[in-house]
């Protein structure tokens, strides 16, 4: 990462070569990610565009190159749990530790505390042993943004030949109160 003040700014579909560049990088030499090919800027485009009609999707931008994202998503597709999601990071391999990952997370965490997100989740590639191919970076990472695991999946995902373990953790953003007469508008729904 060069000099340049880190901006942290929405993304939109124009972003998704560089977007594909950084996550291909997971995809073919990591078991950060469990897909096994790479997605096109295009199939990127598409999923830039279906995130962006219901949730924030962020770039943090170093100069004029996009050094990381971060997105959320629905979480279980439920309408009770509409005040809950699931959240992704990716930084570009050469500007990991560079606190990056820190200030990308801390404004997605803004943002989606103001649409009234309650429970936030990120699921999490683990090994009890680092590999070549993955580390601990990620469980320490959320730990230090005050994530607590909440379920471990063993042996769920297949890559290099090897099994992995999925983590998720859990964050709240805010108090969760019981009231029978407050609704709350979460992305643009009023839930009850």
């Amino acid at each position: 990462m060069n000099d340049a003040a880190l901006v942290i700014r929405p993304v939109t579909p124009d972003d998704a070569e560089a977007l594909a560049d950084i996550y291909g990088y997971y995809v073919e030499r990591t078991a950060v990610s469990f897909e096994y090919v790479p997605p096109t800027a295009n199939e990127f485009r598409g999923r830039i565009s279906r995130i962006l009609q219901n949730y924030p999707y962020i770039a943090a931008v170093s100069g004029d190159r996009i050094i990381g994202y971060a997105y959320a998503r629905e979480f279980v597709g439920r309408a009770a749990c509409s005040r809950c999601v699931e959240v992704s990071v990716y930084i570009a391999h050469d500007c990991r530790r560079t606190g990056a990952g820190r200030a990308i997370y801390g404004e997605m965490e803004r943002l989606l505390g103001d649409r009234g997100i309650l429970n936030v989740y990120a699921s999490i590639a683990y090994a009890d042993a680092e590999d070549e191919y993955l580390t601990h970076d990620s469980i320490q990472f959320h730990t230090r943004m005050g994530y607590k695991q909440v379920a471990r999946f063993h042996q769920c995902g297949w890559k290099f030949g090897r099994w992995y373990d999925l983590l998720w953790v859990e964050k709240f953003l805010g108090a969760h109160v019981s009231s029978s007469s407050e609704s709350l508008t979460v992305c643009g729904a009023e839930i009850d």
